[in-house]
Order: structure tokens, then C-alpha cells, then sequence
């Protein structure tokens, strides 16, 4: 979402590093630089002009430290001011000691309340919680019945009844008292546009249901719009909080940048995908980071802690550095690095992405990921377990059963020999740290790699050092078969490995 605004950034902290000292007119023009580079990202007037005036106050108001240039002083005020902007603090919920917590959604239609309710409750159940839904949407067909498949899903109860939405939201902060329920999650209706017959609902239930919280769900994707309406919504309601969909679109972002400064409420959670676990609190600093171009290491690992299995994981990365590795480890880890969401927003997370590096993980391919299972899959147990077997003869039996060419199966083989050389070359190092950084040096290759020291024209090769595992940054391009672009000297891109496969039993 914010790779346009990241870029311009990016462009005038190049050009500030580079000079020794910096005189006014270099910060008014630097100024001025940012000042367009968040109007184009659609943020609003009075925001820039208080982002300015904040940035030029923190330049003025500093020593000049000895250890970081002039120029690196106006981007760590930049970086200050924009977690200041995005709301400073991490919201810490507070329960009601006499339960159960209420939350409140309310939002317009197509904003995705129903699906952020469930992706809600999944949360608060991560946490701990008992949670329960309750469904208060009875103006849009089917509304009902989807909260209840995403409540399946999660293994959240539902709350429903065919009544008007006041009596639903009532009776449902009754049944989860009665249930032992500690959060109870109200889905509310909502509108094309607001209207008087919306916000006398949404305050009719309000009133009756006291609730703890109230989050506005708005759509990332539709800019002023929802600041707009988020300022609306708080005349009425006095939100809490917003929560912010679809901030893994492509949208400019300049509703996230201005909606605490014009609303006076932080942004509470953000979902950032379409999958149930793409939902998590908002972190101000970390979205600092990742629009500078420092990339979000944290976020990394923990996504990397909710959805890898670590007994799956510290069992291959054990294989990896004694040298026993094979393909159905491969695969296995493959699976793990896929339910964290797609490779190439996993890559955007890695600190030190370059310009070019950013634009290769906008075309990794995740289908690539089936088309690799595919090979192995079509391996015999013998052959997953000890790839030298396979001679010309099986590499064309594997590349019939898999749909794939020769020269796919030999790449696959090649590259898999490769990350068996470099991981016993690694071995030796001890025991896998437990923790986040147990995990973090599990996903990253034993440390890490420095991706901004990386040739751009690497992102189809393996590359030593990386995780998620090796050789993630050089997986996902289709083949030119599969309608993937050839570069300009006419060979095809190098395919990216990662994704979800889930190991089943040779027949």
C-alpha cells in the first residue's frame, strides 16, 4: 500500500545521506519533497502541514550527534513523526472485570465488518479468550449466515435471532453472560453512505449494549473517504478506536496517515490479508518502519510464532544442519512458511529491501509453491529420500506425473542440492536458540542475511544465507510456459521455492 510513498521517501533520504552537512535551504527543500510525496499518497492537508511543522521542530530543536550525519538526523525525525502521526501507542485492551468486554463494530457497507468480526474473535480466542459472536447484521442478506461459517471456522458460537438488531445485541450480551463468556462481539449493519436510519440504529444499540469498546471498520482502499466517515461516526458513537481492512491493497494509504489526527482515535488493529489470522494490533513504530523501507522483523516472527508448528520446525532445521535434510522436509517446510501468508509480503517484512527487491516480490508467484509439490509428489519415497537415485529415466517418469519439464525437475534438484551443501556448511553452530529468536534464526538461515547487500539480479537465484526458508527469495516466477516474463536476454527467471504443502503417505 505504501511502496509509492516508500519510494519517494526512500529517494530524498538517499539524497540527505549523501551530503556532509545540510544548510536551511537543503531541509526546505527536503521539506517540500516530503510535502509532495504525501500529498500524492492521498493524505490530508491539515496532516501534512502538522507532519511538516512536527519534522522541522524535532530538526531545530536536536544536537547534532557526532555518530549519524545531518542527513540521517532528518530521517530519524521523519521516522519519529510518522509514529506520532500513526497514533504513537500500541492500544492495550482493558477487560471489564465484571464480564463480558463489548465490542462494538460499526462501519459501511462493504467495509468488511462481518469478516473483521470473526478475524476479531479469532484474536481475542489467541489471547486467551472465550469469545462470542453475535450477529446484529439484519439488513444484508446472508450477512447472518456468513458470520456463522466463519464462526465454524474458528470455533466461535454465533448468536441470531430473527428480531430487530437492538433486541439481537441485547439478548446476545445476556446469553454470553449466561454462557460464562468473557468478550462478546457485536456485527452490526451498514449502509452504502451514512444516513440518519444508520446512526439511529448503531446508537439505539450502543445505548442498550454499553459497550466497552467501539471500533469503526473502515476500507483502506477508499482513501479520504474513510476519514470522512470515521470523523461521522465518531460525532455519534465516541469510538474507541478504528479498525483499518485491506491495508495489503494497493491503495495510496493516506486514510492510515491521517484518520488519528483528524478522528482524535488511534488505529486499534489492522488486517492486512483475506485469510482469518491476517488481524493483529496496530503497531505505529512497525508501519514507520516498513514505510522508510526498514522492513518489520518483529511482525515477522511473530506471525512466524502464531502459525509455524516449532516441533516441525526445530526437527528440519536439526536435519538441515547435520546434513540429513531431504525433500519431504523440504516440503514440510515449504507448508510452514506458507501459512504465514504469501512469499512475496513475507519479503517485504525483511529489513534492508532495495527499490528493485520490493518490485521482484510483487511478482513472486505463490502457485509456484503447487508446482514444486507437484514434482516431489510424484517421487517415490526412496527417491524423496535420497535424490541421487534419480537418473534421466525418473526424471522423465516425475516430469510426466507432475505436469513439469525435465529442466524443472533438474532445476528443483540442483537447487535442492545446493541448500543441502550450504546448510551442512552452517552445521556445527550448537543447538537452535528457543524463542523468538530461536525462530527468527530458524526462518532466516542462522542470523539473517543482509538483503540490502544483495544483488537485485539475484532475486531468481538461491541466495546464501536467507531463510523461509533458503532459497525463498528465489521462489514464485512462472515459467515463460506458464506465461511468466523472460528478461531481456531471453532465459527464463529463476523459480522461487516457499509455500504451504501438506505431506501425505506414498500409495
Amino acid at each position: 500500500m505504501f511502496d509509492a510513498l516508500s519510494e519517494r521517501l526512500d529517494r530524498i533520504a538517499s539524497k540527505l545521506k549523501s551530503r556532509g552537512r545540510l544548510s536551511d535551504a537543503d531541509v526546505d527543500e527536503a521539506l517540500q519533497e516530503i510535502r509532495v510525496a504525501l500529498l500524492e499518497a492521498d493524505v490530508e492537508l491539515g496532516v501534512v502541514r502538522n507532519f511538516l511543522d512536527g519534522v522541522r521542530t524535532r530538526i531545530s530543536g536536536q544536537e547534532l550527534s557526532k555518530a549519524v550525519s545531518p542527513g540521517q538526523q532528518v530521517v530519524k525525525a521523519v521516522h519519529e513523526e510518522l509514529i506520532n502521526v500513526l497514533g504513537g501507542d500500541v492500544l492495550k485492551i482493558s477487560y471489564s472485570s465484571q464480564p463480558p468486554t463489548v465490542v462494538l463494530l460499526a462501519g459501511l457497507q462493504g467495509a468488511g465488518k462481518t469478516t473483521t468480526a470473526a478475524k476479531l474473535a479469532r484474536w481475542f480466542k489467541q489471547q486467551g479468550r472465550n469469545p462470542l459472536l453475535v450477529a446484529a447484521d439484519l439488513q444484508r442478506p446472508a450477512a447472518v449466515e456468513q458470520l456463522r461459517v466463519l464462526g465454524d471456522q474458528i470455533g466461535v458460537n454465533v448468536f441470531s435471532e430473527a428480531s430487530d438488531p437492538v433486541s439481537v445485541a441485547r439478548n446476545g450480551v445476556e446469553e454470553a453472560r449466561r454462557l460464562g463468556r468473557d468478550v462478546v462481539i457485536l456485527d452490526t449493519a451498514g449502509r452504502l453512505a451514512i444516513d440518519e436510519a444508520l446512526m439511529g440504529e448503531v446508537r439505539e444499540i450502543s445505548n442498550a449494549t454499553t459497550p466497552d469498546y467501539t471500533f469503526l471498520v473502515i476500507d483502506a482502499m477508499t482513501g479520504q473517504d474513510a476519514v470522512a466517515t470515521a470523523k461521522s461516526f465518531h460525532d455519534t458513537l465516541e469510538l474507541d478506536g478504528v479498525i483499518v481492512t485491506k491495508l495489503d491493497g494497493d491503495a495510496r494509504g493516506g486514510a492510515v496517515l491521517s484518520v488519528k489526527e483528524v478522528v482524535g482515535r488511534p488505529i486499534a488493529f489492522a488486517s492486512t490479508g483475506e485469510k482469518i489470522d491476517d488481524l493483529d494490533l496496530f503497531y505505529p513504530d512497525r508501519m514507520a518502519d516498513r514505510i522508510l523501507g526498514m522492513g518489520d522483523i518483529l511482525s515477522l516472527i511473530e506471525q512466524a510464532e502464531r502459525t509455524m508448528d516449532a516441533d516441525v520446525v526445530a526437527k528440519s532445521t536439526g536435519r538441515m544442519l547435520d546434513g540429513s535434510f531431504t525433500l519431504d522436509d523440504f516440503v514440510d517446510q515449504l507448508g510452514q512458511v506458507r501459512k504465514m501468508g504469501s512469499i512475496g509480503g513475507l519479503m517485504k517484512l525483511m529489513p534492508g529491501m532495495t527499490k528493485e527487491m520490493r518490485q521482484a516480490a510483487d511478482q513472486v508467484d505463490d502457485r509456484e509453491i503447487d508446482r514444486v509439490e507437484g514434482i516431489v509428489r510424484s517421487m517415490t519415497t526412496s527417491e524423496r529420500r535420497d535424490p541421487s537415485l534419480i537418473d534421466g529415466s525418473r526424471k522423465r517418469r516425475i516430469a510426466m506425473g507432475s505436469g513439469r519439464s525435465t529442466q524443472d525437475v533438474n532445476q528443483l534438484l540442483k537447487q535442492f542440492r545446493e541448500m543441502q551443501k550450504m546448510m551442512k556448511s552452517m552445521g556445527g553452530g550448537g543447538a537452535m536458540p528457543k524463542g523468538k529468536l530461536g525462530m527468527a534464526k530458524a526462518m532466516m538461515g542462522r542470523g539473517g542475511p543482509d538483503l540490502s547487500s544483495l544483488d537485485p539480479s539475484m532475486m531468481g537465484k538461491p541466495a546464501p544465507g536467507t531463510g523461509l526458508p533458503p532459497e525463498l527469495t528465489g521462489m514464485g516466477q512462472a515459467s515463460p510456459a506458464h506465461g511468466a516474463p523472460t528478461s531481456k536476454s531471453g532465459q527464463r527467471n529463476k523459480k522461487k521455492k516457499g509455500g504451504r504443502v501438506t505431506p501425505r503417505k506414498d500409495r
